[in-house]
């Protein structure tokens, strides 16, 4: 996520966080390298323009001049101007307080609006509870009603539809209806795209929006299009007005010219990102933290969400309690690696950690040698996983056939599973492990 703008501004700004003394021409000269990384990330050239404008002005002040780390004052002042950019705090949704809270999902035809709707919708049923339904309201694109029947059922969401011979604004009336009738917390409405802005769009959705009056618009734009995505939105806010954005394809974004560029734009901030093709691929947007990301500052707390929301603290206590009793088992090893794969792409997870990121450059985590641990560990038995000493010849042969892998790949799982329980069993004791216990050796 936004890897070549990363790469490009840090390295813009290398040079002054070492030193400790800024002129007025070293952040010129920053700022003109830092520019430059904006423009090659396909940022708006006007919004590029404010913005290296608003960091120059409070950076030759003495606010860093006269500091005592100027280049880490420079920095600190980016990141807040990167922030304020995209649209300074974090903003949910309007939560009406009689349900159900009405939410209008625009957008055009590709910009991944319909799965964006089970994405929200699985997000307000795991992060806040809501009983949630989705209105099929999108009769236009073939199949739109059954792929949207489809990922509501895998979100835990009640679709309502009534096939494609209808009005869509009467089916959105009685989608609303419905969920009021039912209980529902939140109805999210899933309307007809387009391939590109017209007048036969507005007035479809000008029509919906006085049908159900929603308490959000909310407009999908697929981050990857760049400065179409930010057009867009902002034919949007000049024809029909929205409350917030929905960024789509996020993860795939390695310039970020629409995420730094559509709150500028066109005055709505982005509420929403989807980060990954998975439901849970799903996050509510943070400016701040999605400014120290970009400046390989790292981003703590969603790591620690991430965690808590994969982590069940009944089967931590009884994993801890196993360590203690030195009863971890290649199941238990299983089972955690599969925790944290829940989480996301590992590389991703590292780049969240300060100061890792930068470390890694473009170095990224095979996730495949994963699926390779996977697939040994689960071609073992149940008595096999739980005392890997009884692996003889024979048996190493069988699992490296059933799992594709070969009799290395075996013999490499079983050592360093041996050495892990080696350093669990001297870290009970209060001692730490050697060097070569650390190295692998």
């Amino acid at each position: 996520m936004f890897d070549a703008l990363s790469d490009r501004l840090q390295s813009a700004l290398a040079d002054v966080r070492s030193r400790g003394k800024l002129s007025e021409d070293d952040v010129s000269k920053a700022m003109r390298q830092v520019r430059l990384a904006l423009l090659e990330a396909d940022v708006n050239l006007k919004v590029v323009k404010r913005f290296t404008e608003a960091v120059r002005e409070r950076a030759v002040g003495a606010e860093v001049i006269e500091s005592l780390n100027p280049g880490e004052q420079l920095v600190k002042i980016v990141a807040d101007e990167l922030t304020k950019l995209m649209g300074g705090a974090a903003r949910e949704l309007a939560i009406s307080p009689e349900p159900p809270t009405v939410v209008l999902m625009a957008g055009l035809q590709g910009s991944g609006k319909t799965t964006a709707c089970a994405k929200l919708a699985r997000h307000l049923r795991e992060e806040r509870g809501m009983n949630v339904a989705l209105a099929a309201c999108d009769l236009r694109r073939p199949a739109a009603v059954e792929q949207l029947t489809k990922v509501g059922a895998q979100a835990g969401a009640a679709v309502y539809e009534q096939g494609t011979g209808r009005d869509p604004v009467d089916v959105a009336e009685w989608a609303l209806g419905q969920a009021r009738s039912e209980g529902r917390d939140a109805l999210i409405v899933d309307t007809s795209g387009r391939l590109h802005v017209d007048e036969e769009l507005m007035d479809e959705l000008a029509r919906i929006r006085k049908r159900v009056k929603p308490h959000d618009v909310l407009l999908v734009v697929d981050a990857m299009t760049g400065q179409d995505a930010v057009a867009v939105a902002e034919r949007f806010a000049a024809d029909v007005s929205f409350d917030g954005v929905v960024l789509t394809k996020l993860d795939g974004d390695a310039r970020g010219g629409a995420a730094l560029s559509v709150r500028e734009v066109s005055g709505q901030p982005v509420i929403y990102a989807s980060t990954g093709e998975r439901l849970e691929d799903f996050e509510r947007f943070h400016p701040d933290r999605m400014a120290q990301r970009i400046l390989g500052m790292g981003d703590v707390l969603t790591l620690v969400e991430k965690v808590e929301r994969q982590v069940d603290e009944r089967q931590a206590a009884e994993l801890e309690q196993k360590i203690r009793k030195q009863q971890f088992t290649l199941d238990d090893f299983l089972d955690q690696m599969r925790q944290v794969r829940r989480m996301g792409p590992l590389t991703g997870l590292l780049k969240m950690m300060p100061g890792v990121g930068q470390q890694l450059g473009q170095l990224s985590v095979d996730e495949r040698e994963l699926d390779r641990l996977e697939a040994i560990i689960t071609s073992m038995t149940p008595e096999e996983r739980a005392n890997p000493a009884i692996l003889d010849g024979s048996r190493r042969r069988r699992i490296a056939r059933g799992s594709g892998t070969s009799i290395q790949a075996v013999n490499q799982l079983v050592k360093q599973f041996d050495q892990m329980q080696k350093m669990m069993r001297r870290l009970q004791q209060g001692k730490m492990p050697s060097l070569s216990e650390l190295a692998g050796r």
